[in-house]
């Protein structure tokens, strides 16, 4: 199996110099907003609260809501997780009992700011995207011109859509577990107990097989060139389809109605055909996995299908006191140090511990 610990994954700017720096010195340095599927009605057993909270890490801010509002941490709804090193503003469920005790909610570096009434509990995944503002300090001579270069590069080509190595784990355990775990290899008696932890390990595993996927068509300059036996995502609907017109499929990839995805592994997920089947087949193989193995874990393993590339929307970057600011909006599930990294091109100042989703 290859050693993730020693992989660099490569720029699809790489012939643009990076503008180094550092990410995240203080909270104050990545803003983050939560962009919600939809608001809440004004009316039903749950209340929808919008939240801010500085330098307070996602199951954190879970356990504070629990306690002050006495209410079960099973009860509380969230969309996605949030950095901790951050001011992130996000939307936060809870039954609608709760009120009563809003008024009297106190606690250093979490503000409830608004509270609306729903229907339904906010379930995980209900978000359009995130909005954020992150301010890059320390970075090298000339660093706002190569900013620039690189920014008209990536509104024109888009970014690589990685997982951030955030999601493998402290040292790369949580990749570990999850790669033992579909080999059915003795793990730690916590990854059985806790199906959260099982989860995360899971994934870790798949996301980890999606950015050698995603790797090897950067390197093999093949990241905007539609193949024979594709799968394809239309941007408006999601709705995936093989690719069967080299040409015709080509050329609703220029113009952006469809992106090339790649592989999130499990008995769900839609096959490509032809070589981009060979080659993610390859995949597996060289991690010595077998489709057969993700089987075992239906509901926590489905699989899917996940975009190669991203457009940022709104990018812009200006020229900061401290350093340059950049602003921009990623869908839900995209990673916003990704987008840095090819900025940065500074693997160990990007590889922050947390990550907006």
């Amino acid at each position: 199996m290859p050693e993730p610990e020693t992989e660099v994954l490569p720029y699809l700017t790489e012939g643009l110099p990076g503008t180094g720096g550092e990410l995240k010195q203080t909270p104050e340095d990545f803003i983050v907003d939560e962009i919600p599927v939809y608001s809440p009605s004004g009316e039903g057993d749950h209340l929808f609260l919008w939240v801010e909270k500085r330098d307070v890490s996602a199951q954190f801010l879970v356990k504070v809501l629990s306690e002050q509002l006495k209410v079960d941490s099973r009860e509380i709804g969230v969309a996605g997780l949030k950095d901790r090193c951050a001011i992130t503003r996000q939307m936060v469920s809870v039954p609608a009992e709760c009120e009563p005790l809003l008024d009297g909610f106190a606690f250093d570096g979490i503000r409830i700011l608004q509270a609306t009434r729903h229907e339904r509990k906010l379930k995980t995944g209900h978000l359009k995207g995130n909005r954020f503002t992150l301010l890059l300090k320390e970075t090298t001579e000339n660093a706002f011109a190569r900013a620039n270069a690189i920014l008209e590069n990536i509104q024109e080509t888009g970014f690589p859509n990685y997982y951030g190595s955030q999601r493998m784990g402290r040292d790369n355990e949580t990749l570990r577990m999850g790669m033992k775990l579909l080999k059915n290899e003795k793990v730690s008696a916590k990854y059985f107990r806790n199906k959260s932890l099982k989860r995360l390990a899971l994934s870790a595993a798949q996301s980890q097989l999606f950015n050698q996927a995603l790797s090897q068509r950067v390197t093999d300059q093949g990241l905007h060139t539609v193949q024979q036996g594709d799968v394809m995502q239309v941007c408006e609907s999601g709705g995936l389809f093989v690719v069967e017109d080299v040409s015709a499929e080509q050329q609703r990839f220029d113009q952006r109605e469809t992106v090339i995805t790649g592989p999130i592994f499990g008995p769900k997920m839609k096959q490509p055909t032809d070589q981009v089947l060979e080659a993610e087949t390859a995949i597996l193989q060289e991690f010595s996995l077998e489709p057969a193995y993700f089987s075992r874990f239906k509901k926590l393993t489905p699989g899917a299908r996940r975009p190669f590339l991203i457009w940022p929307e709104d990018l812009k970057i200006s020229q900061a006191a401290d350093g340059i600011q950049f602003d921009f909006t990623l869908p839900s599930g995209v990673y916003a140090t990704m987008l840095l990294r090819e900025f940065m091109k500074n693997e160990t100042a990007v590889m922050s511990p947390g990550d907006s989703l």
